[in-house]
Formats: C-alpha cells, structure tokens, sequence
C-alpha cells in the first residue's frame, strides 16, 4: 500500500456542539469510516473542539460562535471513504467561506 493521506478543510455555518456533533458522526458513519475513539471539550462560555481518531486517520471540528462558524479538517488514507464525506457534507450543510 502507498502511504498517502487526502484532505479537506473548509468552513461550515452552524456552531451548536449538538448539531456538529450529530452531523459528523452521521458523515462518518454514511462515508464508511470507522470510529476508534472520540474526545470533545466544551468552552466556556462558548465554544468547542472535538476530535474522532478514525481507523483510517482523523476528523477534527473547532467552533467559532462569535463568528457563526465551525472549522472542519479531516485526513484520510481511504480516498473513497474521504471523497464520499465531503460529497455528503457539501449536500447536508451549507458552508462558510472561512473568511
């Protein structure tokens, strides 16, 4: 096997920790991921990060509620797996410009 990791990055216009939380683990489990382990921290007042360790890498969420936006960053060595999240992503949520 070549050792590759394809990624995206982007920006998506909701911040509830809920919400988030709700709609990657229904992308990880629809794109095929496998979910080793998850840690989450909550922010006060707001705010907050959560990272799911894959079987295949890595998906990682940081919110910015001041801003109305949360940063999403997932790595994978399965590019078909990758391919099929962001292609569900880009059909569920709308997304943020990050700028």
């Amino acid at each position: 096997m070549k050792a590759e990791i394809f990624n995206f990055q982007g920006w998506i216009k909701e911040t509830s920790p809920q919400k988030v939380t709700g709609l990657m683990e229904g992308l990880l489990n629809s794109s095929g991921f496998t979910v080793l382990d998850k840690v989450e921290h909550t922010f006060k007042p707001d705010g907050f990060t959560a990272v799911w360790i894959l079987a295949e890498s890595h998906l990682a969420v940081h919110s910015f509620p001041e801003e109305n936006k949360t940063y999403i960053e997932i790595s994978s060595c399965n590019q078909q797996k990758n391919n099929t999240f962001v292609m569900l992503l880009d059909k569920l949520v709308i997304k943020d410009s990050g700028n």
